[in-house]
């Protein structure tokens, strides 16, 4: 069936404008209100969170208006990171939870994330259900069962008091200088706290939100800030989250910026070492360089590649017994602590190799060499299908032609935003930055 509202990160789009309007987040919470309902003598609850857009306040109340018409007690938790409703969720035995956000995507857009009562992300039949409903007929509930909301002062300490406990027990960050950038989202009173009280000397960055500077030069898509202050400051290490604190990139003390692909590529290996690394393997998706399939085979750590998406990643893992997994762009997920992807769980275990190791952050965030990568966006408007093109599908194919048994060509749809995406992978450089430029050039003549 085709999905009209799902994408592969829940619902989003620019906020008031279909299907990110208060009208679609009410039907939204209504749908899933009916579908999460269960018989039995416990009230029904559910926990939404948000990151700091503005339209965050709208659809935060539009949904709850959705959620109590079914009957369903709403608990708002206030701005915190994506990953402290998968945590919540189950903690405060919530049938559903929901994130207000549009991760890394400007503030103009915003977005809503659904969480089952495990606190996982909904599998792809989940979703389907509930945009169903939300298209179609809602039965409300009767008037004397309409639910409840109020918020939750505690949520953000819950969050703050877990992601701790995710440090080795009895270490510090004493003596570590940190720049944080927090993205002015969603983490940008959590993960300063946080390295603070384990001891660190925290620089902040990203931490003044105000509506409509989510991502705004500042967070995991925008490190030069964070590499400049770094530079300034003379610190041992920078983190950078996203909006929603989801997805992490870091920064060595030389200035040096690490991705997903070289942070995974550290932890499976010091695990696999340590003989944690549950099913001797990591689940990461297609972009993920051929680089780290190299490094990780040459340890005898398997490798599980997904469609692109951290939720797919997260299906794989739970598939194949797998506590490690995560994406280029900076999802790490870690399932011996989290539900989801955690930027900021992902940033103290890799502190944590500083401390016990006693190595620079270069030493640990350089573990192979990149074989060359390039990808290039191509945006289209509402009704375009530049896929479906002849000449694109051409291009395309000339280009696997010409890459066959020499690198590896990825074009995909965006699942957040309007984008077609073009990726090639070769050790000829000129032969990917050509192909690449030949499917551009076909997609582009098509929009």
């Amino acid at each position: 069936m085709t999905r009209k509202l799902f994408g592969t990160d829940g619902v989003r789009g620019r906020a008031n404008s279909y299907p990110m309007t208060a009208e679609m987040a009410l039907r939204l919470g209504a749908a899933a209100g009916r579908y999460f309902r269960r018989d039995g003598s416990r009230a029904h609850r559910v926990v939404i969170g948000k990151d700091t857009r503005l339209s965050g306040y709208m659809i935060e109340t539009a949904l709850t208006a959705g959620f109590t018409s079914t009957g369903m007690n709403v608990l708002l938790l206030g701005p915190v990171p994506t990953p402290a409703v998968g945590l919540l969720t189950p903690s405060m035995r919530a049938d559903v939870g929901v994130m207000i956000s549009a991760s890394h995507n400007p503030a103009e857009d915003n977005g809503i994330k659904f969480f089952g009562p495990d606190g996982f992300k909904l599998s792809d039949e989940a979703e389907a259900e509930i945009e169903a409903l939300a298209l179609g007929e809602i039965v409300p509930a009767q008037a004397a069962n309409i639910g409840r909301a109020k918020r939750i002062d505690d949520g953000r300490f819950r969050y703050v008091e877990r992601v701790k406990s995710s440090f080795p027990q009895g270490r510090t960050l004493d003596g570590l200088k940190v720049v944080i950038d927090c993205a002015n989202g969603a983490a940008y009173r959590a993960a300063p706290e946080v390295l603070w009280e384990l001891g660190a000397d925290v620089v902040a960055l990203g931490v003044a939100p105000d509506g409509a500077n989510i991502n705004a030069g500042v967070g995991s898509t925008a490190p030069e800030a964070a590499v400049a202050r770094l530079r300034e400051v003379g610190a041992d290490v920078g983190i950078c989250l996203d909006g929603d604190a989801d997805r992490v990139i870091l920064i060595d003390e030389t200035g040096m910026v690490a991705d997903g692909d070289q942070i995974m590529a550290l932890f499976a290996a010091r695990w696999a070492e340590e003989g944690r690394l549950k099913g001797s393997a990591l689940a990461t998706t297609v972009m993920s360089n051929l680089g780290l399939e190299r490094y990780l085979a040459a340890r005898d750590v398997g490798l599980h590649r997904t469609a692109v998406g951290d939720r797919y990643v997260v299906e794989a893992m739970r598939a194949h017994g797998l506590n490690l997994g995560g994406e280029q762009s900076g999802h790490i997920v870690m399932t011996d602590y989290a539900t989801t992807g955690d930027g900021l769980i992902a940033g103290l275990q890799f502190l944590a190799e500083m401390v016990r190791t006693g190595q620079p952050a270069s030493k640990l965030a350089r573990n192979f060499e990149t074989v060359p990568q390039l990808l290039r966006n191509v945006r289209y408007g509402a009704g375009q299908t530049p896929l479906e093109r002849p000449a694109v599908q051409a291009a395309i194919a000339a280009g696997e032609a010409k890459l066959l048994g020499h690198g590896r060509l990825l074009i995909r749809k965006s699942g957040t935003e309007p984008l077609i995406r073009v990726m090639a992978e070769a050790e000829d450089e000129g032969l990917m930055r050509a192909v690449v430029d030949d499917i551009v050039g076909a997609v582009e003549a098509a929009v």
